[in-house]
């Protein structure tokens, strides 16, 4: 069990100490990512890897919504392993209509909200299991949110996904910096640059579809 513990170091970096748990889902984390940005199905089994080992690492910084998150990550890339896959027809690139897009901003701001306060509180609902309060909850929330409709919007091929993952993206660089977690604050830079990269490529496929 003492592998799966932040306190675990792999090296250190510039006096810095990385533990197993953050390389290994940092590591395929940006894999994920750079196949996602290529649109090839590889980017959903990398993805497991990348969940599972967040999971892990979002608990023992308890930054909760980002545990939670993963779980969630884990239901929907079995969707989008299978959508990706199986669904040829409907599986090209596509846009989001206005209508859903006006829905989409709903569901960020409202959710947000609401999953911020229950994560802020969190730690006097289940003591027993987060006996610490949570760090940011209403950021870590508003991550949480963007995150699921951004994957949801991966799993449908909407080239919308892209800009919330640079939203996303930018909030964690920051986020997990003060944290101190500054592997992972590293790769949420770096997944900045891919998720740019993912939107202007998706819009060249787009383009010629």
């Amino acid at each position: 069990m003492h592998f799966f513990e932040i306190t675990q170091t792999a090296f250190t970096i510039i006096g810095y100490p990385i533990s197993y748990i953050e390389l290994i889902g940092t590591v395929f984390g940006l894999i994920s990512v750079y196949f996602a940005s290529k649109a090839n199905i590889l980017t959903w089994s990398t993805g497991i890897v990348n969940e599972i080992f967040l999971f892990l690492l979002f608990f023992q910084v308890h930054l909760y919504a980002d545990m939670f998150l993963q779980v969630y990550f884990f239901v929907v890339t079995i969707y989008g392993w299978y959508n990706w896959n199986t669904i040829r027809v409907e599986n090209k690139i596509a846009v989001v209509n206005v209508k859903a897009r006006r829905l989409t901003a709903a569901v960020i701001i409202v959710g947000s909200i609401v999953i911020g306060f229950l994560i802020k509180n969190i730690h006097t609902y289940l003591p027993n299991y987060f006996k610490i309060a949570a760090a940011y909850p209403f950021t870590d929330s508003f991550v949480m949110v963007l995150s699921i409709v951004a994957t949801v919007l991966l799993a449908k091929k909407k080239i919308e996904n892209w800009h919330l993952w640079i939203l996303v993206d930018a909030v964690c660089v920051i986020l997990y910096f003060k944290k101190g977690v500054y592997f992972l604050s590293l790769e949420y830079l770096i997944f900045l640059g891919l998720a740019s990269y993912g939107l202007y490529n998706w819009k060249k496929q787009l383009a010629n579809d």
